[in-house]
């Protein structure tokens, strides 16, 4: 059974950090890319980070850029987002999800797997 669980989300003040863990299981996880995407209140979901697990590239999206880290740890299946210098515009729910393929890409609309999603809230 594929599972994917979101952890380490909460309450932080702006300009504070979070990190966010993605813990992948019932594939085979170095065959994957994994992306962590957001949604807003009253907006539309959006990209955030992505990493090959088969050739460690990443890509992160313009908002994020120079703030948020992601990073794997192949040994325990686990995706981190590392979260810096947080703002309250990025406040939403995160979802972690995996997509079968060595080739950097994680369109929303092509994933294969998705977690449930966790709630990150950031005050100002």
């Amino acid at each position: 059974e594929v599972q994917i669980v979101e952890s380490g989300g909460g309450l932080v003040q702006a300009g504070g950090s979070l990190r966010l863990s993605c813990a992948a299981s019932g594939f085979n996880f170095d065959d994957y890319v994994i992306g962590w995407f957001r949604q807003a209140p009253g907006k539309e979901r959006e990209g955030v980070s992505c990493i090959s697990i088969g050739d460690g590239t990443t890509y992160s999206s313009d908002p994020v850029k120079g703030r948020f880290t992601i990073s794997s740890d192949n040994t325990k299946n686990t995706v981190y987002l590392r979260m810096n210098s947080l703002k309250p515009e990025d406040t939403a729910v995160y979802f972690c999800a995996a997509r079968q393929g060595e080739r950097l890409y994680c369109p929303d609309y092509d994933m294969d797997y998705w977690g449930k999603g966790i709630l990150d809230t950031v005050s100002s």
